[in-house]
């Protein structure tokens, strides 16, 4: 089997390109290269790694023909169309857990710089001055910080704050009550940090909602002689009125590690009073680089050796334990999607997939990405399970989740239905010996039936005599039939017949199959 291949194309730590040695990548090392040197290369490799420099960008991907996986060293993933990313079914990765303390520590740190008028102190005391009364600085013990943002790193920062005995309220739409209890902080609203907080430190991604968080309107809002710290995303802050805000007094103090526009060269910022800045040190120290290189090619060999999809921002992530379990259940639903899209022709609005049994006990999100990857490669073959949940919701698709954890005649079973113009259609499968994917149920007929291979699916009239006719119609044209599964409602009813058969079935066979007595419906079917 053909090892995968991988680029490093960012500054990592080498015991990166070891890791994806030994896990049974090859691997390339090559920095330094402009957008049309990497599109010229970008085609052959099915991993690429990146930290901060490299961009990647729509036309990189439309290069990128055999790519499978992205992964970021580090958490922002500003430099990956993300979009584009998925639309070709290509895995974004990033490692979110491998500088958090570091970050943390660096807007504890920027804190007490500020609340010490550290580096100020610094200049004027090396310069020969000795201006002690000058520098009139402020306890943290008993003030509030104000936590924009309470996820992994703004959980390490609350944290370090309340060992510095200081009250911790924060912002976040997704900090739950609990959460909120388990950390230590008082879950508010945003208004109510503005009013209330004496230090603010943002922890949040740049999204649409988070984007200006704190504008010229917030900070207008913020307690007199506060003192905010970014470590988190340039374009959380409006600078300009940050600027204002600082040479009014109404701003206290100011430490960025990010900004709007990297590197920032000239921010009118600069020269400001009370204000610190670092050059995006965040993730700056030795353990973080270490960390961030060893996680993403730890990440991205699990994924193209194993399967194993770990801190992905466009798919469900699938631990290396839960693949193992997964795999024959994932087969299944690709089969039942596949199935039920090529039996669909007219427009679907809604697509639902209903698990029972021992199959609710099982992560879903890859079980319904599966089902949605079948579905909709009956329109396209470049459709896979990272894009296959993007081109649903971008052609309208709604999808619905069921779990039913009782059993019914099956210890474990998948129903994939789909709204048409003609009513609900359905199909069900099941697992033989928790590993081998079986049809059980077709259109709400009951079948026993494998999905491999080349298929017929044939809708007739129970009558007696027609297995015999389609058997020496098949014969006569050569084709070999290899399984044989009928169903029916009910005797002398509407049958279903699926016949495995050893080569593709033409098109003229079709139509002759179509005209023999009783027949109703004739689709040729491939898995």
């Amino acid at each position: 089997m053909t090892k995968p291949k991988v680029l490093i194309s960012d500054k990592m730590d080498p015991n990166a390109a070891r890791i994806f040695a030994e896990q049974g990548c090859d691997v390339d090392v090559i920095t330094g290269k402009t957008p049309e040197e990497l599109k010229a290369i970008i085609g052959q490799y099915d991993g690429l790694a990146i930290r901060s420099s490299t961009k990647v960008t729509k036309e990189i991907l439309d290069a990128a023909t055999n790519l499978k996986v992205i992964g970021r060293a580090g958490i922002g993933v500003d430099n990956v169309d993300i979009p584009a990313a998925s639309a070709q079914g290509v895995v974004v990765m990033n490692t979110p857990f491998g500088n958090s303390i570091t970050t943390a520590e660096h807007a504890i740190a920027l804190m007490f710089a500020l609340a010490r008028q550290l580096p100020e102190a610094d200049a004027s005391t090396q310069a020969g001055k000795w201006e002690k009364n000058r520098f009139m600085g402020v306890e943290v013990t008993g003030k509030t910080l104000g936590l924009i943002g309470a996820g992994n790193i703004g959980s390490i920062v609350a944290s370090r704050a309340l060992g510095l005995k200081m009250k911790v309220v924060a912002f976040d739409p997704f900090l739950t009550p609990d959460r909120a209890v388990e950390m230590g902080v008082e879950k508010v609203e945003l208004d109510q940090l503005l009013a209330r907080a004496d230090f603010i430190t943002l922890h949040t991604p740049l999204t649409d909602q988070t984007r200006n968080i704190l504008s010229r309107e917030n900070l207008a809002r913020t307690k007199k002689g506060v003192r905010i710290i970014n470590c988190a995303r340039g374009g959380l802050i409006d600078e300009a009125a940050l600027k204002e805000g600082l040479d009014s007094g109404h701003i206290a103090g100011a430490a960025l590690d990010v900004f709007q526009t990297e590197p920032a060269k000239d921010s009118p910022l600069f020269g400001t009073p009370n204000f610190i800045c670092t050059p995006h040190l965040g993730a700056s120290t030795t353990e973080a680089q270490v960390n961030v290189a060893l996680q993403v090619a730890e990440q991205m060999a699990d994924y193209l050796v194993n399967g194993g999809v770990t801190n992905a921002l466009n798919m469900p992530s699938l631990s290396a334990e839960e693949a193992p379990k997964l795999k024959p259940y994932m087969a299944l639903a690709e089969k039942l999607g596949s199935l039920v899209g090529q039996l669909t022709r007219d427009s679907v609005p809604r697509i639902s997939i209903h698990t029972e049994g021992a199959a609710t006990e099982l992560n879903q999100k890859p079980i319904v990405a599966a089902v949605l990857a079948g579905f909709l490669r009956v329109q396209s073959d470049t459709v896979n399970m990272v894009n296959a949940p993007f081109l649903a919701k971008e052609r309208g698709l709604e999808v619905r989740e069921v779990k039913t954890e009782r059993e019914g005649d099956y210890h474990t079973l998948v129903r994939v239905s789909v709204k048409t113009e003609a009513g609900e259609r359905s199909v069900a499968g099941t697992l033989f010996s928790n590993a081998e994917p079986r049809l059980v149920q077709l259109l709400g007929i009951k079948v026993e039936a494998e999905l491999a291979g080349h298929m017929m699916y044939i809708v007739n009239e129970d009558a007696p005599g027609f297995i015999g006719r389609i058997g020496t119609l098949l014969g006569e044209n050569g084709i070999n039939i290899g399984t044989f599964n009928l169903g029916r409602r009910a005797a002398g009813g509407e049958a279903v017949l699926l016949l495995s058969v050893d080569s593709a079935v033409p098109e003229a066979v079709l139509k002759q199959a179509c005209a023999l007595p009783g027949v109703k419906t004739v689709k040729a079917l491939s898995f």
